[in-house]
């Protein structure tokens, strides 16, 4: 199975929802990559016991395989801000997304959109810059990005997966802003940023 060990593979097949795998991600502490930059497999990420974004989007994606669903990302790509990745699922037509983030946006998704641009425009108003709030969000991965075509082993994986994030990034993006609606867009207002400055795991807690 995946090459798990039985007490992984444990761990995975708990994770039968969408619901429960949010869950599981919401309670893991956050990378801070103290040591330096990480792209932990799946399996390191249960070693370790912590995820940033784009380690968690592999993880949900892994215990959606797991669990008989397709292992999918989304990209989003974003000017002056850090990028982020989810993990996709369907109910009944409609798409859902499974997010590890540190903070109060950018987070899980119900399965309530139609189309996969609805699902990802979903998340523009919340990327906004703290600095200076303007909007951030710039493009959106165009396709479901299928872990399927790379096997399985990358679940198992001792190696930082560095090129699973270039290919990521490499792939067809969809951009979000029309050139001509550039200037209406709002800043951010000052509630909207007290609350962007929420996170869950602060840098002093040793578990990160």
């Amino acid at each position: 199975m995946f090459g798990l060990t039985k007490q992984e593979l444990k761990i995975f097949k708990k994770l039968s929802t969408p619901i429960k795998i949010q869950d599981f991600l919401d309670a893991m502490p956050v990378n801070w990559e103290r040591k330096g930059e990480t792209y932990m497999s799946p399996r390191r990420v249960l070693r370790s016991k912590k995820m940033h974004c784009f380690e968690g989007a592999l993880f949900a994606a892994a215990a959606l395989w797991l669990n008989g669903e397709q292992p999918l990302l989304m990209d989003f790509q974003n000017k002056g801000d850090e990028d982020h990745v989810v993990a996709l699922y369907k109910r009944n037509g409609y798409w859902g997304a499974i997010s590890k983030t540190n903070h109060s946006t950018l987070r899980y998704r119900d399965p309530v959109y139609k189309t996969i641009r609805e699902l990802a425009m979903s998340y523009f108003h919340e990327y906004w810059n703290n600095k200076n709030g303007k909007k951030t969000l710039f493009a959106y991965s165009t396709k479901p990005f299928d872990l399927r075509k790379y096997g399985k082993k990358w679940i198992t994986s001792e190696e930082d997966l560095y090129d699973f994030v270039q290919d990521v990034d490499d792939a067809p993006h969809t951009q979000v802003i029309p050139k001509k609606n550039s200037k209406f867009l709002r800043l951010a207002d000052s509630m909207e940023r007290r609350v962007g400055k929420i996170i869950e795991w602060k840098k002093i807690d040793p578990r990160t």
